[in-house]
């Protein structure tokens, strides 16, 4: 329901029950679709940086294994170490372009790729317009199809300005939304009760949908990354270049060992 649109005082206790348990599920609906838009947000910025911070060094440790695993084949003809050097450099690709990865970033979320990449955390007052955009314009709360798509495209846009972590624009959008909000009255069905037990029980599928994406993302890669540091992941990818640069040392001494 929107704004402006107060919801009819209902006598019938039952009928009052429900309209008190739907709302109470909107709500918390509300908190789990900002939730997990958050964690989306987190976990592709933070999977840019890690490619623009590691990838480099990936790719240079897996050149070194290939060059070693070469390298210890030519001395020893062995058909084993033949073998190990063909796969070693079979794990050997070009890195994705990465001008290519930032224009498709900058494609979905609406920015303009910059030169030099950031890992952008929404403010908190990108949450809270994030969510009072939410709780007013969502899809979810409307009841007319017409009245639906023309959130559904609202809230697209409020997705890309959060994804950005862009505040300005979010308060452009708060405003556009504020100036432009009056939506068709609510058509009250027949059967109140029967109409709250079907929106109560879409609502609730839609929690478990958000549930389960929620475990996905917290179970891929970054997902995992982002569990062993949650407060400081740009000082574990820190942390991770620094190993992986121990490791590059360690392997050019090792294949300077093997070419003398």
């Amino acid at each position: 329901m929107d704004e402006g649109n107060a919801p009819a005082i209902w006598s019938d206790p039952q009928v009052a029950a429900l309209e008190a348990q739907v709302a109470a599920v909107e709500a918390g609906l509300l908190d789990a679709e900002v939730d997990v838009a958050t964690l989306r947000v987190e976990l592709d910025n933070l999977a840019i940086v890690h490619h623009r911070r590691l990838g480099p060094l990936y790719e240079r440790l897996d050149e070194l294994d290939a060059l070693v695993a070469e390298a210890v084949a030519a001395r020893s003809r062995d058909a084993d170490d033949i073998r190990r050097a063909l796969e070693a450099r079979a794990i050997v690709d070009p890195m994705p372009d990465l001008d290519e990865l930032m224009d498709a970033f900058a494609a979905e979320t609406g920015a303009a790729p910059e030169v030099e990449v950031r890992r952008v955390k929404p403010s908190d007052e990108a949450r809270r317009l994030y969510r009072e955009l939410a709780r007013r314009a969502h899809p979810d709360l409307a009841q007319d199809a017409a009245e639906k798509e023309r959130r559904g495209d609202f809230i697209a846009r409020v997705n890309a300005a959060y994804s950005a972590g862009d505040v300005a624009t979010l308060m452009a959008l708060d405003d556009e939304w504020a100036a432009g909000s009056a939506g068709a009255p609510e058509v009250v069905p027949p059967d109140r009760a029967e109409w709250l037990r079907g929106r109560l029980a879409l609502l609730t599928a839609r929690q478990q949908q958000l549930a389960a994406e929620r475990e996905t993302l917290l179970e891929s890669p970054m997902g995992q990354l982002l569990a062993l540091a949650p407060d400081d992941p740009d000082g574990l990818l820190e942390h991770l270049a620094e190993q992986l640069l121990a490791r590059i040392d360690e392997r050019e001494k090792e294949l300077t060992s093997l070419l003398g």
